[in-house]
């Protein structure tokens, strides 16, 4: 009997502990996995070696503390020290799990590493990508255990001709992890992807399409999808429940009424809510923005967006920065497109490259359409791998980015036949053909947008949307020639969009006598006669002012603006970019077509866009770098406002020169010109507008104005004064045996920290250069001082002169 009661005594504590396990893997059943996206920029190693063992680089002591994103070419590219490091390095970091979740997916995300990676996770590689202007995501699940695990990457921007971008194309190719980076975790079963359409818009109703792709170890009968649509306001318009099949559920709400439409002016966001279900219960949710908008390329005609006509005002942009190079902080990325709205634009060519996912975001925000771009610049069509890879980004990109509202053209390159890499790849039956599988790609990915491409007139006709090369007034002909161009080319392409024109300008570079739109230099008021000299390469020969830029981008934006049947153009480009094909520039390595610095600094050219573009009341006499001026007594100046009042008033020393009423018939600066008797010495200006609501903005300039002409430069003179940041501005100035500033020097300088601190150099800006041409006899550097307080000394010199020296005692 004892053995027996034993036995019934573990028998019933058996059944009572399967019952407790019972009910709780049936609680745990009921829990959900929710997702999570960790930002793991902080906390990384960098090791400057290109080694490919694994072995070898975990035994190096030469690693570096450093945060991302980062890139090794961030000063190296912009130095006065001719190429830039094209190879590999690595990157580690220690990534501490407490607490690995049975059930749960683990995945790291690289927004973009450039241009090639691997990845390898505890000894083990566990994936990589090519191509390095779009993002990827790799499964760690397997690999990654609770506790430190350690992680690695290589990255390599060595030369390589089956990678796009070519290497002879006009800008840098910066290594490293240039964008951000996440740990991000999944449930087992989680939502892959939600592909949204808007194939019926109005502005009575519209339909949503999407597609969720569901991704499952286990094949599970029992899934639903939760579907809502939650407008800006986070209220529900729509909620329902959608069927999987063969891990792919459709979802279609067909008749959403009155539907607030996307636009550049107004863009509304819409947000698709999705949620997994399987048997009721929740498994996994995610959500994506879109908007509701429709839009057309009329044959030869206008763009409408939503019915209505809308005048493209675009720019371009390159992903890059002062001091960071491509590794731009998320900051650094939203200021730069917030500043292209702020000017007015209405649209942005990502150029030449996909560029971050802040940037697309900011684009939906802030109203800006968008033209994305594969990187397939110059170097013709390659081999079989090179198409293989130039296919596959194609592919990524338009993926990736394909929710975004912004987005209207996908465009598939840009100079493509140019400097082939590959024998025979500047062949343009083998481009056509190649062009051809991808335009007929992106229409099978996406039909909902347009194709397009820039200067391959061999393919004009296959792509959807096309822009013909016209620098008029840069690289050939006079600004004034424009109409002439556009005409013409409206004309001979169904839809013609006009993508790059511009030219270059070195900030506080002004002259007396400009350029003009027939490509003559005038008389600066000295000579006794009228002198002029023709001009035929602007590019070449031109003095890179400021004051010819304006003039060009004026008359420019004169002929877009009044021309009912042009769907619009792009300026080139909003921010002036690095490139390793111009040392010989103003400022070295610098591409300077620039409406601001490599800083974000606006030049006078943005404000010419402002006054056409903008809705928000401003004035600004031009120019605010250029307060040293000459001219003989008695001879007249003209001064020019931009502003989009419609009234301007302008003021000398006190006493008004007249109203004036803004007409964009008339040039330049809409008719806003003043001619000014300068007296000797200081000169107090001020325009005050008056907006269209009457209300009243105002600008203030003082210019120091001489009777006197300078002489030949003969010496070079140093003065400093100190920032707000704590930093020193170092001012080189050009003189002549009289002492006066020489504002017809234009020669290159040279600067030199010696001690006690470091020139803020290889910045690619008008302060951040130590080799720079002068602008109107004057040139500057920053300089950080030492943290022990010694005295600076800094030098500068050139070919003409011997070295000037000059010591900061702090």
């Amino acid at each position: 009997m004892g053995v027996k009661k034993e036995w019934l005594s573990a028998l019933r504590f058996m059944l009572i502990m399967l019952v407790m396990v019972s009910v709780s893997c049936s609680k745990g059943a009921d829990k959900v996995v929710k997702r999570t996206k960790q930002n793991i920029n902080s906390g990384w190693l960098y090791l400057e070696n290109n080694l490919d063992d694994l072995n070898e680089v975990l035994n190096q002591d030469t690693w570096d503390s450093i945060s991302l994103p980062h890139s090794w070419n961030a000063l190296d590219a912009t130095d006065i020290t001719p190429g830039y490091r094209r190879s590999a390095s690595w990157y580690k970091k220690d990534l501490n799990i407490e607490n690995k979740v049975l059930g749960q997916r683990y995945m790291f995300y690289f927004e973009g590493v450039n241009i090639e990676s691997k990845v390898y996770l505890n000894g083990k590689e566990v994936g990589g990508h090519v191509g390095g202007y779009i993002g990827y995501k790799i499964d760690v699940t397997e690999t990654i255990h609770q506790g430190n695990n350690e992680l690695l990457v290589r990255a390599d921007n060595g030369y390589n001709p089956e990678i796009i971008p070519s290497q002879k194309s006009d800008f840098f190719i910066y290594g490293g992890i240039t964008r951000d980076v996440w740990l991000e975790t999944v449930p087992e079963t989680y939502l892959e992807n939600v592909k949204i359409t808007t194939p019926k818009v109005s502005k009575a109703s519209a339909q949503l399409n999407a597609v969720v792709t569901i991704n499952s170890l286990e094949s599970n009968e029992n899934l639903e999808v939760k579907a809502s649509l939650i407008d800006a306001d986070g209220k529900q318009v729509v909620s329902s429940l959608f069927r999987v099949k063969d891990g792919v559920s459709q979802i279609v709400f067909s008749d959403i009424k009155d539907p607030l439409l996307w636009h550049t002016n107004t863009p509304n966001l819409y947000t698709l809510q999705v949620e997994l279900l399987e048997d009721n219960v929740s498994k996994d949710k995610t959500a994506e923005k879109f908007g509701f908008r429709w839009f057309e390329f009329k044959d030869y005609g206008a763009f409408y967006l939503n019915g209505e006509r809308l005048l493209l005002r675009g720019t371009h942009r390159h992903e890059e920065h002062a001091g960071v190079g491509a590794a731009m902080s998320n900051k650094q990325h939203r200021a730069d497109m917030e500043l292209i709205k702020d000017m007015g634009a209405n649209f942005v060519r990502l150029a030449h490259y996909p560029q971050d996912p802040e940037v697309y975001k900011a684009c939906d925000e802030l109203g800006l359409l968008v033209w994305d771009e594969l990187p397939w610049c110059r170097g013709g069509v390659g081999n079989d791998k090179w198409k293989e890879n130039t296919k596959g980004m194609l592919q990524e990109i338009i993926q990736q980015n394909f929710n975004h509202p912004s987005i209207i053209l996908w465009s598939l390159g840009n100079e493509i036949y140019w400097l082939p890499d590959f024998e025979g790849g500047d062949d343009r039956t083998e481009i056509n053909s190649y062009l051809e599988e991808l335009n007929d790609l992106a229409h099978h990915l996406d039909p909902s947008r347009k194709t397009a491409i820039r200067k391959y007139y061999e393919g004009a006709d296959i792509v959807d949307v096309f822009s013909p090369s016209i620098w008029s007034g840069w690289y050939s002909g006079s600004y004034k020639s424009y109409q002439k161009a556009i005409d013409q080319y409206k004309q001979a392409y169904p839809h013609f969009l006009h993508a790059e024109y511009g030219g270059s300008s070195h900030v506080g570079r002004h002259t007396e006598n400009p350029i003009t739109g027939e490509g003559k230099i005038e008389s600066d008021g000295w000579e006794e006669a009228i002198v002029q000299t023709d001009v035929a390469n602007i590019a070449q020969i031109g003095d890179w002012s400021e004051n010819y830029i304006v003039d060009l981008f004026d008359w420019h934006l004169r002929i877009s603006e009044s021309d009912s049947t042009l769907v619009g153009n792009i300026q080139w480009a909003f921010k002036d970019f690095g490139t390793p094909l111009r040392p010989e520039n103003a400022i070295p390595y610098m591409n300077q077509k620039g409406l601001v610095d490599r800083s974000g600094n606006p030049k006078d050219a943005f404000y010419v866009f402002k006054s056409y573009w903008s809705d928000v009341p401003f004035t600004y006499i031009e120019s605010h770098t250029w307060k040293e001026r000459q001219g003989p007594e008695g001879k007249e100046r003209t001064v020019s406002v931009y502003s989009n009042c419609k009234e301007v008033e302008l003021f000398h020393n006190g006493k008004s020169l007249g109203k004036k009423q803004r007409n964009t018939k008339l040039f330049p600066a809409a008719g806003l010109n003043w001619e000014v008797h300068f007296v000797n010495g200081k000169n107090n200006l001020e325009a005050i507008g008056v907006s269209k609501n009457d209300s009243q903005v105002t600008d203030d300039l003082v210019v120091n104005y001489r009777f006197t002409k300078n002489e030949k430069a003969r010496a070079l003179k140093l003065h400093y004064s100190k920032l707000s940041n704590g930093n020193y501005l170092v001012t080189a100035t050009a003189i002549d045996n009289k002492g006066l500033r020489c504002l017809d020097y234009e020669e290159r300088v040279y600067f030199q920290c010696l001690n006690g601190g470091e020139a803020i150099s290889s910045h690619g800006t008008p302060t951040g250069s130590e080799i720079i041409e002068m602008a109107n006899g004057q040139a500057s550097i920053e300089l950080r001082p030492d943290a022990m307080g010694h005295a600076i000394q800094v030098m500068v010199l050139n070919q003409s002169f011997k070295g000037t020296y000059l010591t900061i005692q702090q």
